[in-house]
Order: structure tokens, then sequence, then C-alpha cells
């Protein structure tokens, strides 16, 4: 009897040692995007796949580092906290995505206060903050740092956790300083004359920008291999079409390698992309994204009747503020 007890009691021990190599991860998904979801660490390369059981259950365990990871559902991403002997419970709708996640388990704080941090950046104005003058500009930063330090530090969340969530905030810190010195340089181009170009177009030709006086000019500068560029295509689709008709040119030109010039075609072509479609000659080198001092892509740039250059920093197509901008300008 003896020797039976302890066989359970090393089975025991063996299986918490295993338990506490490894995170489990259980999802209750409703109106799931996809039959598999992906965690992935934060340079996006997958860490474990886990596909939907005959419950409708997503169910794995697998080992990690004390780190951040994404969850990736097929269509959308959510922020994660992982450390081995974790046992999260997700529960959340995919149709209202961000909104609804919920976690429960060990190590549920930390995650429902990722999730409840991306829903409070979602609604920061950071329009509001990239308009204002360079000193309110680093007040108003300088206080929502230390409010979300502050709450960190009042929280009794996980060390680790605690300290690269205040390196994921110096770093967002770092990008929005970025954003805004590059923004305020590119107001320097605002009310004078457009430098021209004379590229080439996917449907034949050569096409500048004095072909088109007369018509408001909205510019997409992308590349095929750009990420956040192709992620604009559905919306500067539907912005071309509600705006079919009207007094403005949509024109992108790519800044694809010349290597990739057949692959800047075929793209144009299986993606069914619209508006006027160029080619830059010299691609980053081009006398055109010189002369605006492109050195990040996607860039939208607005350009007046006249040759004028409206909006050297224009909005994205999937921004609202660019169908304001747009009514604006064409009612």
């Amino acid at each position: 009897m003896k020797k039976v007890i302890m066989l359970l009691f090393l089975a025991a021990n063996a299986m918490t040692g295993l338990a506490q190599d490894t995170v489990s991860f259980v999802a209750d998904i409703a109106n799931r995007n996809g039959d598999v979801i992906y965690i992935k660490d934060m340079m996006n390369k997958p860490v474990k796949e886990i596909k939907v059981d005959e419950k409708g259950i997503f169910v794995g365990s697998f080992s990690v580092s004390d780190n951040f990871y994404l969850l990736f559902d097929g269509v959308e991403y959510a922020q994660l906290f992982l450390k081995n002997g974790y046992d999260l419970k997700l529960k959340m709708d995919a149709k209202n995505f961000d909104e609804s996640i919920k976690f429960t388990g060990k190590g549920s704080d930390e995650n429902n206060y990722l999730a409840e941090t991306a829903l409070l950046d979602q609604k920061f104005d950071y329009e509001g903050l990239l308009a204002m003058n360079e000193a309110d500009f680093n007040k108003s930063l300088e206080d929502k740092i230390n409010s979300e330090k502050g709450k960190l530090e009042k929280s009794k969340l996980d060390a680790k956790f605690i300290e690269l969530q205040k390196t994921n905030i110096d770093r967002g810190v770092q990008g929005i300083k970025q954003y805004y010195n590059e923004s305020q340089k590119n107001k320097k181009f605002n009310n004078t004359k457009a430098p021209s170009f004379d590229y080439e177009n996917h449907a034949g030709g050569k096409t500048k920008l004095e072909d088109l006086k007369g018509k408001y000019v909205y510019i997409d500068v992308w590349a095929t291999w750009c990420g956040p560029c192709r992620q604009e295509i559905p919306s500067l689709k539907l912005i071309e079409e509600k705006y079919h008709g009207k007094n403005i040119a949509f024109v992108s030109i790519s800044v694809d390698a010349e290597k990739d010039h057949d692959k800047w075609k075929t793209f144009v072509t299986d993606k069914a992309l619209g508006g006027i479609q160029l080619y830059a000659d010299k691609s980053w080198n081009s006398d055109f994204t010189k002369a605006f001092e492109i050195n990040s892509i996607p860039r939208f740039i607005i350009i007046d009747p006249n040759g004028n250059v409206l909006d050297a920093d224009a909005a994205r197509p999937s921004n609202p503020k660019l169908q304001a901008q747009l009514d604006k300008l064409l009612q």
C-alpha cells in the first residue's frame, strides 16, 4: 500500500512539474473568425497553433518565456502576457473583439489589464494630441505617461509584467514623439508648389502631375512589400468608389525596387487596384519622394487643383478624418 501511495505521490509531483513548465490556454470564442487561433511572439513568429475541438473550444498548452505575446484569430490581434504555470481561460465574442475580451484563471489579472489598457488607448484622442503645439504636446504626453506608470506601480500585478509594461510605455512614447516630429516637419510643405512627377502608368504610357491640373489629387506613396500599405487598400477602394466622378484623382505611387517592377505590375492586376497606378523611377531616390523627404510609408498627400500642396501628411483612407476633409473640399 505504501508503495502504491508513493507511486501516486511521485506521479502527482511529475504532473505538477509538467504543468509549471507550460501555459494552459483555453479560449471560448463566440462568432469565431476561424477554426484555428495562433499564439505568436512579438516579432509575429508562431509559437503555438490551437485548433478548435468538437465542443467549439480552443484548448492548448505550450512553453513560453515570461513575456508579451500576440493572440491572432485570423482577422484580429490581442496582446497577451504569458508565463509558465499560467492557467488562462479566455471568453470573448469575435464580433465585438476588443470590448468582449475577459480572462479568468491564473494570469488573468495581467491579461485583463492589457485588454482594458488597449480599450482605453483606442479611445484616447491621439489626433488632438498631435495637433497641439510642442509645449502642450510634451506636457500632455508626460501626464499620460505618469498616469499609466502610476497605475502600474499601485497595482499588485506580476513584477515581470510591470517591468515589461513600463518598457512598452516608453517605446510607445518614443513612437508618438517620432510621429509628432515627422508631422511637424511635413507641415513646412503645405501651401508650397508641389514637386512634379512623370512616372510609368500601369495602364500604359506615363503620367505627370501636370496632367491632373484642375483636380484635387490624393497621392498614396506605397510598396507591395509594405504591410501597413496593403492594409489600407480596402479602405482606399471604398474612398475611390465614394468620390468617383468628383473633381479628384487618386494616384498611387509605388516605390518598389527596380527588381520588383514585375511584382508591382502583377500585384496591381491581381488585386484590381483602382485609381492611377504609377511606378516611381528610382524607388526611394526618386525626385518626388526626396522632395517630400519621405522615409516611411504609407504616406498620403493632397494637392489642390492649382498644383499646390494642401496637406503634405494627409489622413489615411481608413481614418474617418479623410472623408470629412474630402467632403469639405468637394462640396
